[in-house]
């Protein structure tokens, strides 16, 4: 853990100061600090032009020892009225990212200067951990010399119930980004080491010690439970398939359980219509909608949520050897709806089909699936939002409403019969590919998958292969290099008020 809470800042805190000074109108500095000598520096600087106060602009002060401080790092926060909580987490980023090239080992952070913002102390905590954790992560199993920099940030306050409130808030942080940067770190793993089995047993080694019960179907009993569409993608590989099952019951029996469907394809080659070689290392990523269901799982179950949720995730491997699925190949769902395959790089879909038929058997409050689905979709929405798919309005705005307060950005995406009838098959009762194929290619799978859903369960779902993974340049907390983590932020927000 990087960032503890203190009655005063500690001698080896006080290698860096971290103060925020914002903006009260366009180019009118306003600062909330309430030490005169440090809100005199910022004054001087801001002067100067050389510090402008803008969202995520930091300037370190070298030798500048105020406030017995050796060094200042000032960190801008924009204009007032346009600062929320998403805006403090990338202001926190940007400061250690600033506070790591600087190769500061220490840093005590001003909470004076955030007063004026009106954040609550136990959100200061957790906002502020949260993007610490988040922002430090690095992938290095495999690095030789991984030359990973580490910076304590230590916050202080001096009344006691001020600290017991940050102190909650830290550890509300530490189990959400604990969640998040298991599920990068799945999903950064090397292919050859994260397959299938790999995958399911991190997932319940990581579960022990908390209120989850994990459960891992082999690929006998898959069969027994006759997933056919998914056991069809798993055909040309020597690593079998596993299905993850998560069960946390935090409510009342009584009350329905969410159900998380996620993809995870822990290496997609595209089977036998193959995708091109160029950038194909990085479909080792296209298992990070299973991961984040699973690192949603460990952050709920941590933060202790009085809600009733079951995981579903397919970790499966797409290869193209002799016992692959071929195009016009027909499979069988667990339903008994028949699948033709025109095109066995559209294989996700085949993968959660049949995990939603199991799902919707359940009969929960709702189901959500997860997935790198679709490339149509970073034609659709770039890189600036995940898509969301649903028919559902009253869904739809509780899932925004928690998007909103998580700080994620989601584009509601048309779903219509339409689309649904675009998925037609001469042969089969659908087929994988949607004709014209290259036509709304998002919303003609998430047509695909919504076939999967029964007993009339509320539905939505999450394409993010348009966040999947190298977003540092967006949102500072991820990496520059490396899967994300999206939605799960999103996940348990919607999680705390189901």
């Amino acid at each position: 853990m990087l960032v503890s809470v203190e009655s005063k800042f500690p001698k080896k805190a006080k290698e860096c100061f971290v103060v925020f000074a914002g903006l009260s109108a366009k180019d009118k500095l306003k600062s909330f600090c309430t030490c005169d000598e440090t809100k005199a520096l910022i004054t001087k600087y801001f002067k100067k032009g050389a510090f402008k106060a803008e969202h995520g602009e930091t300037l370190m002060l070298r030798g500048a020892e105020k406030d017995g401080f050796e060094n200042v790092l000032l960190v801008g926060m924009g204009l007032n009225k346009k600062v929320n909580l998403e805006s403090l987490r990338v202001a926190v980023a940007k400061a250690y990212r600033a506070l790591r090239s600087e190769k500061q080992k220490h840093a005590g952070f001003c909470l004076d200067s955030l007063s004026g913002y009106k954040f609550k102390n136990q959100e200061l905590g957790y906002v502020i951990t949260e993007s610490v954790e988040l922002t430090n992560y690095k992938y290095t199993d495999y690095l030789s010399e991984p030359n990973h920099h580490q910076v304590s940030v230590t916050l202080a306050a001096a009344k006691a119930s001020d600290r017991n409130q940050i102190a909650k808030g830290i550890e509300e942080g530490v189990a959400t980004s604990s969640g998040i940067n298991f599920a990068r770190s799945v999903s950064d793993a090397p292919s050859n080491i994260m397959n299938p089995e790999k995958l399911a047993k991190e997932t319940q080694k990581a579960a022990k010690g908390t209120k989850l019960k994990v459960t891992v179907w082999d690929k006998p009993r898959i069969k027994k439970e006759k997933m056919g569409s998914l056991l069809g993608v798993a055909a040309g590989s020597a690593a079998d398939p596993r299905v993850i099952i998560m069960e946390y019951n935090g409510a009342p029996k009584s009350k329905k359980p969410i159900a998380f469907v996620g993809k995870g394809l822990t290496f997609d080659t595209g089977g036998i219509s193959i995708k091109p070689s160029g950038g194909m290392e990085a479909m080792k990523y296209d298992m990070c909608g299973g991961a984040n269901v699973i690192g949603t799982m460990l952050a709920i179950a941590k933060l202790g949520l009085k809600v009733n949720i079951t995981a579903y995730v397919g970790a499966v491997e797409n290869m193209p050897d002799g016992e692959a699925i071929k195009p016009g190949d027909i499979l069988t769902a667990r339903n008994g709806k028949t699948i033709e395959v025109t095109n066995t790089d559209a294989e996700g879909r085949l993968v959660m089909a049949d995990l939603l038929v199991y799902a919707s058997e359940k009969k929960p409050a709702s189901i959500f699936s997860i997935a790198t689905l679709t490339g149509a979709i970073i034609v659709a929405l770039g890189h600036l939002h995940t898509g969301l798919f649903t028919e559902d309005d009253k869904l739809n705005d509780k899932i925004q409403k928690a998007a909103d307060s998580a700080g994620e950005d989601l584009w509601r995406m048309p779903l219509l019969d339409a689309h649904k009838k675009q998925m037609i098959s001469h042969y089969a009762d659908i087929c994988n590919m949607g004709t014209p194929s290259r036509a709304a290619g998002s919303a003609q799978a998430a047509g695909f998958l919504s076939e999967f859903i029964g007993n009339e369960v509320p539905y939505a779902h999450f394409d993010i292969a348009s966040q999947m993974s190298d977003m540092g340049s967006i949102y500072p907390y991820c990496p520059d290099r490396g899967a994300c983590g999206a939605m799960i932020r999103t996940f348990i927000e919607f999680s705390k008020k189901a």
